[in-house]
């Protein structure tokens, strides 16, 4: 099997143009925006707030580095899944870097369900817009009283009534939601009862917003944290009413959507988290040789070579294992592609965990302090163990994959 997880040389030039401007435009402005946060309302960008992140913004559209996700669309530079990887991996590098490229989960999946699966009214109301970095989406399918690592038990009512839908029930983590930009919600809700097959009752749900009816109840907080101004909302759904029309593809199609849209999310996830490991690698690196304690350079005390080069090889591999997988991604197999996707799902956040604790180590305490990105990039990431599926469930698909080859029963 031949496979190539290399660049074609002109999105190898694209690729240093985003590089130069995160190192040169973006890392430059962190710590100001991270210091805007919790300046008045902390659910409001600030105008400098807003004044860096539509400026980066602005600055990176002019300059034609828009919307590199798009892989093999004409919409987009025709990028690979491959290809993606690496400016994925570069943007992952800085908290704002997914953003300021239009790139940024959950907006990217659910651009995809609007392309693929939207009438053409959605694409006009809410994926041009998203295209163009207007606004911001939602992505809501966990619920707090179900485990919704088995999406069969996602069990928001959603009831027919004339020509409108009624929900009721409870979402929550539903990241992004907190964004006073965040315009509209993709909610998976459940339409079909026990005598429908187990994967056709449940469907997804464009809802603005704002409907009349939904309630944030509060923002979860990830380690004590609120990730504001994004958030991670848990939602009430009083007797919200949407048009009939705002169901996708029809009742019972939200797994098949569900698939479509999480694949991509997954592996996207990864990418970064990589790029946060390289970064964390970067500042371990540059701190061992700027420190020195006991008459020598950090890096020579203990087993700091040792530690160094460790996390040096594991994120290699883990960087091959995600160009595999986005590889099978791009061979149009989605089947095939799931226990890879499955396998550097598991190994990424793992891998950059790994690297960023090591990081926060060589600073000592004020690895852990807001004097350095580590601890907010380590809380990031420890949630990415759990965003798109638990580690279990993931190790549960790869052994199932496995074992197949053995027998011809389910397993």
């Amino acid at each position: 099997m031949n496979m190539s997880f290399g660049l074609r040389e002109e999105n190898r030039a694209l690729l240093q143009r985003v590089a130069d401007m995160i190192r040169d435009d973006i890392m430059p402005l962190e710590e100001e925006y991270q210091a805007e946060i919790g300046k008045g309302d902390r659910w409001q960008y600030t105008d400098r707030q807003a004044e860096i992140l539509e400026g980066l913004k602005a600055k990176a559209k002019a300059a034609g580095l828009w919307n590199f996700w798009l892989t093999d669309s004409e919409k987009g530079f025709g990028l690979t899944t491959v290809e993606y990887a690496y400016f994925a991996e570069e943007m992952g590098k800085t908290p704002l870097g997914a953003e300021v490229f239009n790139c940024s989960a959950p907006d990217t999946g659910n651009m995809e369900v609007f392309e693929r699966y939207g009438t053409e009214k959605m694409k006009e109301q809410w994926l041009k817009p998203l295209l163009e970095g207007q606004i911001r989406s939602a992505y809501l399918m966990t619920e707090p009283d179900v485990a919704s690592s088995d999406a069969t038990n996602v069990s928001m009512s959603c009831v027919r009534d004339g020509d409108d839908y009624i929900l009721n029930g409870e979402k929550w983590w539903s990241s992004g939601a907190g964004d006073p930009r965040c315009k509209v919600y993709i909610v998976m809700v459940k339409t079909g009862g026990e005598d429908q097959p187990k994967h056709q009752r449940q469907s997804m749900v464009v809802v603005p917003a704002d409907a009349p009816g939904i309630e944030i109840l509060r923002p979860m907080e990830v380690y004590g944290h609120d990730d504001a101004p994004h958030g991670h909302m848990h939602i009430r759904f009083n007797n919200v009413r949407v048009p009939a029309e705002n169901i996708l593809l029809g009742e019972g199609r939200g797994f098949e959507i569900a698939q479509g849209r999480l694949g991509p999310g997954r592996i996207h996830h990864c990418m970064r988290a990589i790029g946060q490991a390289e970064s964390a690698l970067e500042q371990m690196c540059k701190r061992s040789l700027q420190r020195e304690a006991f008459g020598k350079k950090l890096a020579q005390l203990g087993a700091n070579y040792d530690i160094i080069a460790e996390c040096r090889m594991e994120i290699e591999m883990a960087r091959l294992l995600c160009l595999k997988a986005a590889w099978y991604m791009d061979q149009g197999d989605a089947r095939a592609a799931a226990p890879w996707i499955s396998q550097i799902k598991v190994i990424a956040p793992q891998v950059a965990l790994k690297v960023i604790d090591e990081a926060v180590q060589m600073f000592g305490a004020q690895g852990i302090s807001q004097d350095t990105p580590l601890a907010n990039a380590w809380t990031h990431v420890r949630t990415l163990r759990l965003a798109d599926g638990p580690d279990a469930v993931h190790r549960r698909q790869v052994a199932r994959a496995e074992l197949r080859k053995y027998t011809q029963e389910k397993v």
